[in-house]
């Protein structure tokens, strides 16, 4: 690429990377559909700005390699092997299972049974990049069907590397390789890996050590790209893939005291090139093709999709972790093509397994399978929303113990209230609108029962007429809203003790003249202030004054800008009006202090 070029390409990309995902994330589609839809738009099919973007593609495949490192960093063996149930089963099947039904469906339209083999394979492979973007963005790898996706994902690449080695064997040969050549390779890959670990496990530490010894922070990120682009390409002389050499080097540096550090020096790095990533795929995306096509492709993406989604979701109740919205959210994380799909039908096109027009038609149909995803996380959480605000079970009939005491929502808050509440003998009924959660914690023995807190013939079943306290614990901000407005308005003589998230959210349920408002955070935010002032070697008794004045004084700056919440510039003011007087009380202890001593 041309100098000229590449900072054309660089500052076209950079523009269109700020002002797609920003409107992107701004609808609330997330970044990586930005980027895709960005890279479609600047692609030769619509605007026609990028006539060559070979050099950029294989650029952008770093920003795979750098997430595959970071990837092993987060994974220790030891976690590795804690997680080989859901990595080397679950990922296993859902590989096989694909490859078999794909690979199948592919027999049914005539082709051999090679060219279906591989196409089944490559099918089966899911986007990593793309997955847990998407997973990240919705903060959801955590959550148990983030887990499983993660574990998929790592063995489907682990997996590409035989794939891979499969289709020499497969392929038509211009010469017959001989069995020495054959094992030569094998040992070469083989010596490859071995050096990999060997070096990681004993020359990387002291390496990494003597680096920051010199505390210059730009050797050490030059290290680190050394590290993981140094692995990448022995990975790549030993004919495997790159991104196998990055995760190993991960794997290696994940229990040292280097592995924060190292990752921080990455991150920036890995972000930006995933962006290229995401944009030279949507930039691949053959329009043209899809317009002449559409039926062969459009029955390509939509099997595809299908056959994925229905083995993820049996494969995720079949783990006994998921439930239904969980595999849900799995099977369309999961189901789309991946990007090692191109790899592998690049090499088989090579190899004379996929003519030039079958390649093509599949690496369309992978690409809108990609850009895809993004959209179906999108539709199947707002279906999925829906059908929890709307569920098939009916209330359950509440038996009558007049309670002193209602709770709405039974989550991390609400059960601490009700475990003091149930420690002094004080009868209370807990309401909760999540299925899984009223199922669990009745197994404990717990008074819940199911039910949105916000329906007035819930509330009247409940007995709340009866009861003295109301505790609006729900950790939805405009679910708690909703029910506290609905009992303000029906049961005006009850005493609400109502939780709120933070300040705005505060302010809100203040409007409806609700006083005792408990921000979630400020007490244990409070009590951890009160610990670093002790570990810093300030008196105990100094410490707690300090924090209680602080309290004190936050109490009053609530109420004081809950009468201009509405105003930004008036709020901001007396944020800095707040900070002066804080900072005044606080000198002025200290100088009524000094003086006492003197």
């Amino acid at each position: 690429m041309e100098t000229s070029h590449f900072l054309q390409y660089a500052v076209m990309f950079l523009a269109a990377a700020v002002v797609a995902v920003s409107l992107s994330k701004r609808a609330g589609l997330g970044a990586v559909l930005g980027y895709l839809g960005a890279g479609a738009l600047i692609g030769p099919h619509l605007l026609n700005l990028t006539p060559d973007m070979r050099q950029a593609s294989e650029f952008s495949e770093f920003g795979v390699i750098l997430l595959l490192f970071i990837i092993g960093l987060e994974l220790s063996p030891q976690r590795l092997w804690l997680m080989r149930r859901a990595v080397f089963g679950i990922g296993t099947l859902q590989v096989l299972l694909s490859a078999l039904l794909l690979g199948g469906a592919t027999l049914l339209i005539g082709v051999g049974w090679k060219t279906a083999l591989i196409v089944g394979l490559g099918l089966a492979l899911s986007s990593t990049a793309i997955g847990l973007q998407m997973l990240a963005e919705r903060k959801e790898l955590g959550n148990p069907h983030g887990r499983l996706a993660f574990a998929i994902l790592l063995f489907q690449d682990v997996a590409a590397i035989p794939i891979l080695a499969l289709i020499p064997l497969l392929g038509v040969h211009d010469a017959i390789v001989s069995e020495a050549s054959e094992g030569i390779a094998a040992l070469k890959i083989v010596g490859v890996i071995a050096t990999v670990i060997v070096g990681g496990r004993y020359l990387l530490r002291p390496v990494l050590r003597a680096v920051a010894s010199t505390q210059i922070a730009e050797v050490f990120t030059a290290t680190a790209l050394l590290v993981v682009l140094g692995t990448a390409w022995l990975m790549q002389l030993a004919g495997m893939q790159m991104s196998l050499g990055a995760f190993l080097a991960g794997m290696l540096l994940a229990d040292s005291e280097y592995r924060h550090e190292i990752e921080s020096q990455i991150e920036p790095f890995k972000g930006l090139l995933l962006g290229l990533f995401f944009l030279s795929v949507g930039v691949s995306l053959d329009l043209d093709l899809v317009r002449r096509q559409p039926l062969e492709i459009g029955a390509i993406v939509v099997g595809l999709l299908a056959l994925k989604s229905l083995i993820l979701i049996a494969l995720g109740r079949l783990s006994g972790k998921l439930d239904f919205a969980q595999t849900v959210r799995l099977a369309v994380v999961l189901a789309g093509g991946g990007e090692f799909a191109f790899v592998v039908f690049n090499l088989a096109q090579q190899h004379a397994l996929l003519d030039s027009a079958q390649h093509d038609v599949l690496v369309v149909a992978v690409t809108l399978s990609m850009a895809l995803t993004p959209l179906a996380v999108i539709a199947s959480g707002r279906w999925l929303a829906a059908r929890k605000t709307a569920p098939a079970r009916e209330f359950d009939t509440i038996a009558d113990i007049a309670p002193r005491v209602i709770i709405a929502g039974y989550g991390r808050v609400g059960q601490i209230v009700a475990r003091i509440l149930r420690a002094q003998r004080i009868a209370f009924t807990a309401l909760e609108s999540s299925v899984e959660q009223v199922d669990f914690s009745r197994r404990f023995g717990s008074n819940i029962y199911f039910g949105d807190p916000s329906r007035p013939e819930l509330l009247r079943a409940a007995g709340v007429d009866k009861a003295e306290v109301f505790v609006l614990a729900t950790d939805d901000p405009e679910a708690n809203i909703r029910t506290a407005r609905i009992v303000k308005r029906l049961y005006p003589h009850l005493k609400i003790v109502a939780r709120a998230r933070n300040r705005q959210h505060a302010f809100r349920l203040m409007d409806m003249s609700i006083d005792d408002v408990v921000r979630e955070t400020l007490h244990s935010s409070l009590e951890m202030a009160r610990m670093v002032l002790e570990d810093l070697g300030l008196d105990s008794a100094f410490a707690g004054d300090r924090v209680e004045k602080f309290r004190v004084h936050d109490a009053k700056l609530l109420k004081t800008q809950y009468l201009v919440y509405d105003d930004e510039a008036a709020l901001m003011q007396s944020a800095k009006d707040a900070l002066d007087d804080l900072d005044r009380l606080f000198e002025a202890d200290t100088a009524s202090e000094n003086a006492a001593t003197s």
